[in-house]
């Protein structure tokens, strides 16, 4: 375990109000729903255009770093990290 690892907090993701019909208390049934990906997916978009636009040590886009951390599988965000490194993954995550 890392030492960056070792310091993170673990929470439940807040109640997100785009995603209304989503029973966000059971996100980690074995069948990940279509909207349970959704909401997992953009919050993982809007965190990385949130520090596009405001750097990293912005304190609004620590909520969606720990929203989809909590209801992203990690294979997922591996992937998905793969992909934007390497240029490949689908969203626009620059400022428009």
């Amino acid at each position: 375990m890392s030492e960056a690892d070792a310091k993170l907090k673990l929470r439940t993701a807040a109640f997100d109000a785009r995603f209304p019909n989503t029973n966000q208390t059971k996100q980690f049934h074995l069948r990940v729903t279509r909207l349970c990906y959704i909401s997992c997916w953009q919050n993982y978009v809007d965190y990385y255009k949130c520090v596009n636009a405001r750097g990293e040590d912005f304190e609004p886009c620590k909520q969606f770093y720990r929203a989809f951390h909590s209801l992203c599988p990690n294979e997922w965000i591996e992937k998905w990290d793969t992909e934007r490194e390497e240029g490949t993954n689908p969203s626009n995550f620059s400022i428009s």
